[in-house]
């Protein structure tokens, strides 16, 4: 089957040919493990996790690699700021491993909520010290690093295909913007080691051949990745963030360093998770994790499949209201399949017609398009053809309802209703019926006072 990917690098869906035939070689970007990672962020392992289902799904091997950056990450994404790990450790009133290790855990559980698969590798930045160092030392080598007061850094003049990825022009940035230079030899040049302010400071910091530090943000990824795919590897995943600084940065070391171009042969990245008025972030203070979801009455996966009706390239807008909708969905898929009866049959057409949405650009919405015409239409095959469509979506679509249980928003609106009855309020009552209606409960009065049962949207 041809299965087709959007590059970033070169803007446009392209057909995916692997560097090793049968076989496929993921790198994602990982979380930095210094605080809970919201829904947005999850956004973009589903998206990862995804991409791996859908080469399984076509019989391939697949090695897919996700970092866990524990050092060297700087509060602005770039060269400035406090390390991340530090100013939370320093905030937390615990060591660096300690926070590491702790929110890494936190991920993992929502994770499994969500049924995404583990990589093949989780690594960890802090393990691999001794070959981000000998990076930089082919780098130096090559003539590509230079030292100043503050670090070691990479010299982007040097690497005439720098913002390939980005399409930035360098000498058309924003004249009034301000650009910390310190030492630097050009604007764009980024830290590829940094040395501690004062020895001993730091909880985390290396002996190296240019002195007491750590390693920067970017080395990380292009260190770990060869180590375990290569010097030249399939498919580099992450958020579309990643694209201007990290990845732009990523392509210069490792393309200078290894002599190779291209480094990788696939660049795709998921876009946003939005509020209304900018994206979901742990700056802005406004996020919601996966265990915030649950103590509002959401399941997990019901996230998942909200995330499934816009294409993993497409900005998603959250709200609530879209969560509830998502979850009803998710509900009703799951008791239409309940009442089907296996014949033990597949659907051929349908599974091809699933098979080419996967495998273009995992276009889920229209995926999930075929599902929910395979469950409607009057055919046969449908049960074992929805288990062979369950592989890509892992939605637990043959999950055995149980009763639920109610929310405690749910559950004061209903008492609310209650009282407004009791005193014979009569447009309150049905205005807050109409309220648990909309938030997908149905109240059913009784002598004992109510019921609530889940609204399936008929």
């Amino acid at each position: 089957m041809v299965i087709k990917l959007y590059n970033t690098l070169n803007r446009k869906k392209e057909e995916f040919i692997p560097i090793e035939e049968g076989k496929v070689g993921i790198y994602s970007c990982g979380p930095t493990v210094y605080w809970y990672q919201h829904i947005g962020n999850l956004r973009s392992y589903i998206f990862a996790d995804l991409l791996r289902r859908m080469f399984e799904f076509n019989n391939y091997e697949v090695k897919q690699i996700i970092n866990v950056t524990d050092v060297g990450h700087l509060t602005s994404d770039a060269d400035s700021g406090d390390d991340k790990m530090e100013k939370a450790a320093k905030k937390e009133g615990k060591n660096a491993s300690e926070i590491a290790r702790f929110y890494f855990d936190e991920f993992i559980k929502d994770f499994k909520k969500l049924k995404l698969n583990e990589p093949t590798k989780w690594t960890w930045a802090t393990e691999h010290i001794d070959i981000q160092i000998e990076l930089i030392k082919i780098l130096e080598d090559k003539g590509y690093a230079y030292k100043t007061s503050d670090g070691m850094y990479f010299d982007t003049s040097k690497f005439v295909d720098y913002g390939k990825l980005s399409r930035k022009k360098i000498d058309d940035l924003e004249a009034g913007k301000r650009i910390d230079m310190r030492e630097k030899k050009n604007k764009t040049d980024f830290a590829l080691w940094k040395f501690s302010d004062i020895p001993g400071v730091r909880q985390q910091e290396w002996d190296s051949p240019w002195g007491l530090g750590f390693p920067g943000w970017h080395i990380e990824c292009s260190a770990m990745s060869s180590k375990y795919l290569g010097h030249h590897f399939d498919i580099h995943t992450g958020g579309e963030d990643h694209i201007p600084v990290h990845h732009e940065n990523e392509i210069a070391q490792s393309e200078c360093a290894f002599g190779v171009n291209p480094w990788v042969n696939y660049w795709m990245h998921g876009a946003f998770l939005n509020l209304v008025g900018g994206k979901m972030s742990k700056s802005s203070g406004k996020i919601k994790t996966i265990s915030q979801l649950e103590e509002n009455g959401f399941e997990p996966l019901a996230y998942k499949y909200f995330t499934y009706s816009a294409h993993y390239r497409k900005p998603l807008t959250w709200s609530e209201e879209g969560l509830e909708n998502a979850q009803k969905g998710l509900k009703r898929l799951r008791k239409r399949i309940k009442e089907i009866k296996d014949d033990g049959k597949r659907n051929n057409e349908y599974i091809k017609k699933f098979t080419d949405a996967v495998n273009d650009d995992l276009n889920m919405p229209q995926a999930i398009a075929v599902l929910q015409e395979l469950i409607q239409n009057d055919i046969e095959g449908k049960i074992q053809s929805i288990k062979v469509m369950e592989t890509v979506l892992a939605l637990d679509l043959f999950k055995e309802e149980k009763k639920e249980k109610i929310p405690s928003n749910i559950l004061e609106i209903a008492t609310k209703r209650k009282d407004a009855r009791d005193n014979r309020n009569w447009s309150e009552s049905d205005r807050l019926r109409d309220k648990l209606k909309e938030k997908g409960w149905i109240v059913k009065d009784s002598k004992e006072g109510f019921e609530l049962e889940v609204f399936d949207g008929k």
